[in-house]
């Protein structure tokens, strides 16, 4: 692990878990800065913005720039950039991170005429924007997607999940999506392009394996696992995808990159 120079993070099941967060925190962050290694924070979460996490981490004792934080919803706006110009309508099922990644980077959120569609999830998900989803499909609008996660965890169990919104877009219209969160490789590419780091000399940290082992797999970068999140030790065991690294959890995590 000596060779490490970036890392990749994904935050709910590795840094909190719901609202509670995992000890060894701060001391966490305080081993990736003493190493003077790089960091972002990547999560598929779209609806919240990178504002809110760094308000959140600072809550917690943390300071993070907001060029440290990565959402699926900002990654699908700077991926929309490298395939139009800025002004661009856009048609965007979501919620306020969403938006907020797409106004920043300039594209105008207007149903008529637009050339794209980003959906990611939105919990006030409607007949009617489907509908105006997969006409605008139907009729040449391109069609992203932020994540593919099919449910996410609540204290009341898993509830469906951005993934669940685009399925029932594509059903409605007959095409797929480009995805460009975890476990595609663009978030990640992305992420790298930000740290400078080579992927050889980079880990992605996360809980989930069919997202952040199997994306850092398909990016070509390192992978950590750490349990503390929806990840059993019997859930690894019965799957085929193997992590580089297994740690119980941050603290564990930490003590490793102090060695």
């Amino acid at each position: 692990m000596h060779r490490i120079d970036g890392l990749i993070l994904d935050m709910d099941g590795v840094l909190w878990r719901g609202p509670r967060v995992m000890p060894g925190l701060a001391t966490f962050f305080q081993a990736i800065r003493r190493l003077r290694a790089g960091f972002i924070l990547a999560t598929n979460n779209s609806t919240r913005t990178v504002g809110q996490y760094v308000d959140k981490l600072a809550g917690l004792g943390v300071q993070v720039r907001p060029e440290q934080v990565l959402t699926s919803a900002y990654a699908s706006a700077d991926h929309l950039l490298g395939m139009t110009e800025r002004g661009a309508k856009v048609y965007a099922v979501g919620e306020e991170g969403l938006d907020a990644a797409l106004e920043s980077r300039g594209f105008r959120l207007a149903a008529d005429g637009a050339q794209f569609v980003i959906a990611g999830l939105d919990r006030a998900f409607t007949y009617r924007k489907m509908a105006t989803a997969a006409t605008l499909i139907r009729k040449g609008a391109r069609f992203i997607g932020t994540n593919p996660d099919l449910t996410l965890p609540t204290p009341s169990g898993p509830l469906p999940g951005a993934g669940a919104v685009l399925a029932a877009i594509s059903a409605a219209c007959g095409i797929e999506p480009t995805i460009v969160g975890k476990p595609e490789p663009l978030m990640f590419q992305q992420a790298l392009a930000w740290l400078g780091t080579d992927p050889e000399r980079t880990a992605v940290v996360g809980d989930r394996l069919e997202t952040d082992i199997l994306g850092g797999k398909n990016a070509g970068v390192r992978t950590i696992l750490v349990l503390s999140g929806v990840t059993s030790k019997e859930l690894l065991a019965e799957s085929p995808i193997r992590p580089d690294w297994v740690f119980d959890d941050i603290g564990a995590l930490s003590t490793a990159l102090e060695r």
